[in-house]
């Protein structure tokens, strides 16, 4: 898919959706990239703050052959950081 086509919201099949997990009192969402046959690891962490929903997204450079696996790493990953680094993920 080129790169106009993904900016514009050309489809090409990454966009599945996946379900939130909850963890410590933030939202997990997996949202692996299709990058040809494989997928990076990607995830939008979210938290109400004070009424107001924050928002974190997560990219790394991991690539994995299969969206599940991406998933899995995804979610993974965004425990550890929210571990790490709690409500300050989102400064």
């Amino acid at each position: 898919m080129s790169l106009l086509s993904r900016l514009f919201g050309g489809s090409g099949g990454s966009n599945k959706k996946t379900e939130s997990v909850d963890y410590h009192e933030f939202r997990i969402t997996p949202e692996p990239m299709k990058e040809g046959a494989r997928y990076r690891l990607s995830a939008r962490i979210e938290k109400e703050i004070g009424g107001e929903t924050k928002a974190h997204k997560l990219v790394r450079a991991d690539l994995l052959d299969s969206r599940e696996d991406a998933v899995e790493a995804s979610i993974h990953k965004a425990k550890q950081m929210i571990d790490e680094q709690g409500d300050r993920i989102f400064s």
